[in-house]
């Protein structure tokens, strides 16, 4: 089962016409027909379906990295990477009762995170 899904997978990346180059490439021997064989999808992806994961994938880091825990809003805290003082904050207990809270600040300009007790 698994062979036939890789065969119809090389037979439609050859045959879209949104991927042109991938059936040009071969056609003109650039690209080893064994080479095909072992080829992934992301490597037989056209440049402008490559470039739409890329910013698909580039803006789901970005939003990973600002993520809004819901903490507290603060101007008391400033970022050491852009600067600025528009931060949000969490104190959580890691460590014993007697110790400290460990504060964990997010930059909201920039994404920067760091803590400290």
């Amino acid at each position: 089962m698994k062979y036939k899904n890789r065969v119809r997978s090389r037979i439609s990346n050859l045959k879209d016409p949104k991927n042109p180059g991938l059936r040009r490439n071969v056609l003109a021997r650039n690209i080893d027909l064994g080479r095909i064989a072992s080829m992934s999808a992301e490597e037989m992806a056209s440049d402008e379906l490559k470039q739409l994961r890329n910013v698909l994938t580039q803006e789901a880091i970005r939003e990973h990295q600002m993520a809004k825990t819901g903490g507290t809003s603060t101007d008391l805290l400033q970022c050491s990477k852009c600067r600025k003082k528009n931060c949000t904050y969490n104190q959580v207990q890691t460590r014993s009762a007697d110790e400290p809270m460990t504060t964990f600040v997010l930059c909201n300009e920039c994404g920067n995170r760091w803590k400290f007790c």
